[in-house]
């Protein structure tokens, strides 16, 4: 396990594995290591909020367990369900054989448990206590709010036919949301809170040198300079983080050395996902701003 003493050797252990932030992310991240609270990362779809589990797992050497809420999601479908298919087979079998006596403890068992995330992340893991992701909270609704405030509280989960199960070591907690609606209070209070932003063309250089480093320094900083630009204009979706390594990947694999708006055009659904979008870039709009983008980039 790398280093996490301080606040410097989280950043560092964070870029290793690939994931470039500023210092005040690296702190928050650094406190909910030490102080063992959950974190909820707020921001726009792309900026890299799910990233950071994912490199804090590799960088710490610990599991990832990932909870991809949805609408509709229940507590018991995010804790844990039977096997009904097996439970009956054993019925059936139990009969056949005379053994239904004892067989009403044993249906309700390990053996025909489904783990679910929450329930796996309670459970005792190699190598300490996992990461658990509970990606994209704000597509759920307030009676699941409810129920993670309890989980995260006491980090215990029950099942009425087995009781109450205790996590041993408190999983460490990240929480994301896209802001499509707002997350109770009650639960952003039992979290450390950080707001995910666009990052600026400095660090989104340095996120594309990490990510794409194939992509020749030239090339990069049109790419970056472009995105920076296309974020400013009036869109259903800006594009996050994640679209500037997509599309920057797409423009390496068609060998592309420098941007021009022919090869904006063709490969724009690398970077916007909304036709209405798409279509406001035709015609002489990619030219007007990667014009703009090129022009920042000259030396004043």
């Amino acid at each position: 396990m790398r280093d996490i003493s301080n606040i410097d050797a989280v950043q560092a252990m964070l870029a290793g594995e690939g994931y470039v932030c500023g210092r005040d992310l690296a702190t928050v991240v650094f406190l909910a290591l030490r102080l063992g609270r959950p974190l909820f990362l707020e921001g726009e779809a792309g900026v890299g909020k799910t990233e950071i589990a994912k490199a804090l797992a590799a960088g710490l050497g610990r599991k990832l367990i990932r909870l991809q809420c949805y609408e509709g999601l229940d507590a018991s479908s995010a804790v844990y369900e039977w096997n009904f298919a097996a439970q009956m087979v054993a019925i059936r079998a139990a009969e056949a054989t005379g053994t239904g006596q004892d067989l009403k403890t044993d249906l309700f068992s390990d053996d025909y448990l489904i783990e679910r995330p929450l329930l796996q992340a309670m459970r005792p893991q190699t190598g300490g206590a996992p990461i658990l992701l509970i990606d994209e909270l704000d597509r759920t609704d307030a009676p699941f709010e409810a129920f993670l405030l309890e989980a995260l509280s006491d980090f215990q989960v029950t099942i009425p036919e087995m009781g109450t199960i205790a996590a041993p070591e408190p999983p460490i907690v990240i929480l994301t949301s896209n802001r499509t609606r707002e997350v109770h209070d009650a639960l952003k209070r039992r979290c450390l809170y950080h707001w995910v932003d666009y990052p600026d063309f400095a660090r989104e250089m340095e996120i594309l040198a990490a990510r794409a480093p194939e992509a020749s320094q030239a090339l990069s900083r049109e790419v970056v300079a472009f995105v920076q630009h296309l974020r400013t204009e009036d869109l259903f979706k800006k594009p996050g983080v994640a679209e500037t390594i997509d599309w920057a990947k797409c423009l390496l694999a068609l060998d592309v050395i420098n941007l021009s708006p022919e090869v904006i055009a063709d490969t724009l659904g690398a970077i916007l996902k909304y036709q209405d979008d798409i279509a406001k870039l035709h015609g002489s709009e990619a030219k007007r701003i990667l014009d703009q983008a090129k022009a920042s980039l000259e030396p004043a």
